[in-house]
């Protein structure tokens, strides 16, 4: 059952899937550590209207690591990640979005697709609920991989605080 909306909680760190306007899927989420907002280089989760603009990683293994939206041939471990503290692990899949609201997240200094805001796969040593991202939305791989499955290109987005 494919999703045709998706709602983002700031406040609550969930993800709600919706088919035909009912509740189909619910994941724990963590999104920016320094909360929400859209200005670019603020390292925060913008918030409105977004859409699904692209669909990235599909065939990948679970875990697999992407930089610049390619996969780099390395999968996800602990041992990996001691080998590179400082990186920003975007894993398995990603849901690239692109701001529905021009002059608040889309355009200029607030573009979301320009800031490369995702929904991405995250390291298992990362907490779900919890505010750590440089503003994109992180889940559980498992739960991106099904997320990723559900999700078409063109799937309405919504973040904000309830």
């Amino acid at each position: 059952m494919q999703l045709d909306h998706i709602h983002i909680s700031l406040t609550n760190q969930t993800l709600v899937g919706y088919c035909d306007g009912l509740p189909v899927c619910c994941y724990g989420v963590s999104t920016a550590l320094n909360g929400a907002g859209e200005q670019e280089g603020s390292g925060c989760t913008p918030r409105g209207a977004h859409r699904v603009r692209a669909r990235i990683g599909d065939g990948q293994p679970l875990g697999a690591v992407f930089i610049g939206r390619r996969p780099t041939g390395e999968v996800w471990s602990q041992a990996l990640a001691e080998q590179f503290p400082k990186r920003d692990w975007i894993l398995t899949r990603i849901l690239w979005l692109c701001g529905e609201q021009v002059g608040f997240n889309r355009g200029g200094r607030v573009d979301s697709q320009r800031r490369y805001i995702y929904l991405h796969g995250t390291g298992d040593d990362q907490p779900m609920g919890e505010p750590l991202s440089h503003g994109c939305i992180r889940l559980r791989n498992a739960d991106m991989l099904e997320l990723f499955e559900r999700t078409p290109v063109g799937c309405s987005v919504q973040i904000d605080a309830h």
